[in-house]
């Protein structure tokens, strides 16, 4: 066995939040037929399946395993890797977790008003990257639903240049490239402020690192400022 198989297999591990086990995972992957896929189009349609079908929005946790990210249906950056990674895995792709933090200032919009003057200022953040015929890709685009962000570039139709804010902060708004094809997708990257480096998973990533917040800051976020936030996702998806 060489090494780099050695290390691969890493990449494949079940763990606790990447729990690919989970009934309502594997039926999904039956339903979806991806293990009859070759591997590009198993992992762009899993992809695309976890971006677009999966909303962006804010769950009670980062470090929730990824059967709650399917039941809950919505997810953001550090959940919807978990997603991604176990659906992944599940299917024989490896997979691996980068962890940074970002700048808050990508957020406003989506938070406001006293909600966004408690966030820390600097916000715990991950994403997917997937090893494919050779190489390793970045999966950060995953973040952001189809509509979602479609809604959010009509209603910001003259910016041209760079976008921050509502959950993106990426150069060329209006053309910035989030589909996956053998290449690296970004939607949050011009906001990354420390780079934390490679995770086997993201139960290895969230043992170390979490979100900068006091249990009252965490009590509020997770009863109130998180459901305030998806309800301005919302309204921006379903903007006329």
């Amino acid at each position: 066995m060489t090494q780099l198989t050695k290390t691969l297999e890493v990449y494949l591990i079940e763990t606790r939040l990447l729990n690919f086990s989970d009934a309502a995972i594997q039926q999904l992957i039956t339903h979806k037929g991806w293990q009859q896929l070759d591997t590009v189009e198993r992992v762009k349609s899993i992809y695309t399946y976890v971006r677009d079908e999966i909303r962006f929005g804010y769950n009670v946790a980062d470090d929730i395993p990824a059967s709650q990210v399917l039941a809950d249906g919505y997810g953001q950056c550090n959940t919807k890797a978990t997603l991604l990674m176990a659906l992944l895995r599940a299917t024989g792709v490896p997979c691996r977790l980068h962890g940074f933090t970002i700048d808050k200032a990508l957020q406003k919009g989506a938070i406001s008003g006293i909600f966004y003057a408690l966030a820390p200022q600097s916000i715990i953040h991950a994403w997917a990257e997937v090893y494919v015929e050779g190489s390793w890709y970045n999966l950060e685009g995953v973040i952001l639903d189809k509509r979602y962000l479609t809604q959010l570039k009509a209603l910001n139709r003259n910016c041209t240049g760079t976008f921050c804010g509502f959950g993106a902060y990426v150069d060329d708004f209006q053309n910035h490239q989030v589909d996956w094809n053998l290449n690296d997708t970004y939607i949050q990257v011009k906001g990354i402020n420390q780079d934390f480096g490679l995770f086997d998973s993201p139960d290895d990533f969230y043992r170390k690192h979490r979100q900068q917040l006091n249990p009252v800051k965490e009590l509020i976020f997770r009863n109130f400022a998180r459901h305030m936030m998806n309800r301005n996702v919302a309204r921006i998806r379903n903007a006329r």
